[in-house]
């Protein structure tokens, strides 16, 4: 099935053209180049406003192009695999504007659209340096300046280690603008900087960081900013609230960037053992590189089926972004992180270096990263979100109550979605998980269909024991369903767990209702017989300690190697044939050589001839 978001990601790589081709402006060698000078990568998105791309940061109703979520998603994915520098600092424009998709008015989202589709950048200012991801104890104040025509502030203080702060024309601020309000004391407030004093203002140094080298990551300070009434976001003293709803559809987003950076650390490692000969054999020959590269693919596509969910539930489950939100920006960054180290073993000192394998690409796509799990909320700030949520999720789950009709939507990629209503944002999930709520129905499915197929046996063998850890999980987060300060180490632990069984159940509900329309064309074989669910399904029970093979025996952790020796040939194979590994199909810019086509193809027919 040709699925439309990763056509429109199909059609922006092509634009872009062969990454390994020094002479394409968006190449690898561009951005290994830009990371050595710590410089923007300014001709870069310049490329990718030629295209269009920021036309997509803009909903359709304000005059852009960006009509779901799963666009943005499949978009920023295609640019983070070549280069998170600059999906970061490029896609930071979204980041700065969303507050005002959230809650602004028609007259101000049209006028900043324009702006933004123009190529103007906009940043989003909310960390001080005392306070970091603390928003309550921001200290940027704006007192009322009644010389203002219709009223406005007079804003003075200090944001720190924000992107885009000196190349950002407009800044989403939050202002604390009434001092003795408590959590409704702050306002976002849009400033454009093209209408402020030069002498109100001032740009801090730019930060040299360990990753993100090019990226602008300084601050901005003010001093008695003159800002007019018309770019209060939504209503004064609303300003937390219009963060933290903003905030689930960037951390939702974030998943994009993690997805690229999978992508490439594969490729290059994939590249590294097909080429690399150790006692006479080639690495991609010995057992254990071949399961490193097997697991991370699982970890992947697992990856991948939880973005691709949660960008449709924006649109379909949006009453629960809080939940999903904190779920996704949690587990893809960590669990990305994971798969970088296990492909750093893999590479052995190549990791590390640069100028001997790949142009050194890896040792910056790890570096690059690590920042994407701190920023719009750190795994503590997520995992800390999830507890303070237990008490609905558990009370919602024992009633089977949550949005299953929203989760059945989000899951059937089949059907259209409906426009995003960010007046249904709501700060927590009240109702409890629809996808949860969901699992023993997708769990009953699997069972109907193995009836007629043995051969989804050990997948509907998972998926019970995915149900019974949920259940054991629910009684663990019962247990903390009242903490709300000094959150123990064991709440986090379950919050943790409760990641996993919720992009568990993500995936099964993603197979059961797809498998019959894409059990033909190019990524057929992953769908067939449950392949990649029941890859997925298996690195989620490992980590949840409840792993177990349909024979009775455990490799090294917990899983079959037929499974991964399977997904390993379907990884050679999308390679061979110019193709994205992935759930569904797109196809990439950079095309191998016929050489490596043929013997990538020839070890793909014989892994076919051996596994299971």
């Amino acid at each position: 099935m040709e699925h439309p978001p990763y056509r429109l990601a199909g059609e922006l790589e092509a634009f872009l053209g062969d990454p390994n081709d020094p002479q394409v402006t968006f190449s690898y060698a561009r951005s290994v180049e830009l990371d050595d000078k710590e410089e923007f990568p300014a001709d870069i998105c310049h490329r990718l406003q030629e295209w269009g791309l920021s036309d997509y940061y803009v909903p359709v109703q304000h005059g852009g192009r960006l009509d779901n979520y799963e666009q943005i998603l499949q978009l920023m994915r295609v640019v983070a695999r070549r280069d998170l520098t600059t999906a970061i600092g490029h896609g930071k424009t979204y980041l700065g504007g969303v507050c005002v998709w959230v809650a602004g008015g028609a007259e101000q989202a049209e006028r900043l659209g324009a702006d933004i589709r123009a190529g103007v950048p906009v940043s989003l200012g909310l960390t001080e340096r005392a306070h970091g991801s603390d928003l309550l104890a921001g200290e940027v104040q704006g007192e009322t300046a009644p010389g203002l025509p219709g009223g406005g502030w007079l804003v003075s203080g200090e944001k720190w280690l924000i992107n885009n702060a000196t190349r950002g024309s407009i800044l989403a601020l939050l202002t604390r603008t009434d001092p003795a309000g408590g959590p409704r004391g702050f306002s976002v407030l849009m400033v454009d900087k093209r209408e402020l004093g030069e002498e109100t203002y001032r740009h801090l140094p730019k930060v040299h960081t360990h990753g993100i080298r090019g990226a602008d990551i300084s601050g901005i300070a003010f001093e008695g900013a003159r800002v007019p009434r018309q770019a209060l976001v939504g209503t004064e003293g609303g300003g937390i609230e219009t963060v933290i709803k903003a905030l689930q559809l960037t951390r939702t987003l974030c998943a994009a960037l993690s997805l690229g950076a999978g992508d490439h650390g594969l490729r290059i490692a994939l590249e590294f053992a097909e080429q690399r000969e150790l006692y006479g054999r080639r690495l991609i020959d010995l057992p254990k590189a071949r399961r490193s590269l097997g697991t991370a693919a699982a970890d992947l596509l697992l990856h991948e089926a939880l973005g691709l969910y949660a960008s449709r539930a924006v649109h379909t489950q949006t009453a629960e972004m809080s939940l999903t939100a904190a779920v996704t920006k949690y587990l893809l960054p960590s669990g990305t992180e994971g798969v970088l180290t296990e492909l750093t073993r893999l590479l052995g000192a190549r990791a590390f270096l640069k100028d001997v394998h790949a142009q050194g690409r890896f040792q910056k796509l790890e570096r690059d990263h690590r920042i994407v799990g701190l920023f719009d909320g750190n795994t503590l700030v997520n995992l800390n979100s999830l507890v303070n949520q237990f008490r609905s999720l558990v009370r919602g789950y024992r009633r089977g109550n949550g949005d299953t009709a929203g989760a059945s939507a989000a899951y059937d990629l089949g059907l259209p979605l409906p426009p995003l209503d960010p007046g249904k944002l709501s700060v927590v999930a009240r109702r409890g998980s629809g996808v949860l709520a969901s699992l023993p129905a997708s769990v009953e499915e699997l069972a109907r269909r193995a009836e007629s197929r043995p051969e989804l046996g050990p997948v509907h063998s998972a998926a019970q024991r995915l149900l019974a850890v949920t259940d054991k999980v629910h009684a663990e987060m019962e247990t903390h369903q009242d903490v709300l300060a000094d959150v123990p180490t064991a709440a986090f632990e379950t919050a943790r767990r409760y990641t996993l069984c919720y992009a568990g159940a993500a995936c099964l509900g993603l197979w059961t209702a797809n498998a019959d329309r894409l059990a033909d064309g190019a990524t057929a074989a992953l769908w067939q017989d449950g392949l990649w669910l029941r890859a997925a399904l298996d690195r989620i029970l490992v980590r949840l300690g409840a792993a177990e093979t349909t024979n009775g025996t455990e490799g090294a952790d917990g899983s079959e190697p037929e499974t991964y020796e399977a997904l390993l040939a379907e990884v050679r194979a999308a390679r061979a044939e110019g193709r994205l590994f992935s759930l569904l199909e797109q196809r990439e810019a950079a095309t191998p050589a016929p050489e490596q086509a043929a013997t990538a193809a020839g070890e793909n027919e014989k892994n076919e001839r051996t596994s299971c």
